[in-house]
């Protein structure tokens, strides 16, 4: 009988971690949403990794997070935010998040995809995408 709530006890603890770190996703995902429905380059900029891939209408390319963040306030500048959603989330093997929404600038709506990877005990975007959505 000891056997089995040691079992149980173990078990529950695997399932609420689990669990918990579930719910530790949408967190991360809706910061960056707010971030991006604000127009916050500075802050958004916190959250790059040293070295960002960034794909927007009028660049792309890997930028060191200075050049992340003044790209992007340019992109906000010419592509003010109406609404952004997360439409889509999920994690791959290696840990990573990954995020799917959309963006909608004026009459122009695109599709957003970020993947936040873990450095150190930081999850940090390593890749931004807002393309024009088809």
């Amino acid at each position: 009988m000891k056997k089995f709530f040691f079992l149980l006890t173990i078990a529950l603890l695997f399932i609420g971690g689990s669990f918990l770190s579930a719910q530790e996703t949408p967190k991360e995902g809706d910061s960056i949403i707010v971030l991006l429905r604000t127009a916050n380059a500075k802050e958004l900029a916190r959250h790059f990794n040293a070295s960002v891939q960034l794909t927007l209408p009028d660049n792309d390319g890997r930028f060191n997070r200075t050049q992340a963040e003044l790209i992007m306030r340019v992109f906000f500048s010419k592509y003010p935010p109406q609404t952004v959603t997360l439409n889509h989330q999920g994690a791959s093997n290696d840990g990573s998040l990954y995020f799917i929404g959309d963006y909608k600038s004026g009459k122009t709506k695109y599709r957003t995809y970020f993947l936040l990877k873990k450095v150190g005990a930081n999850l940090l975007i390593h890749q931004l995408r807002i393309e024009l959505d088809d």
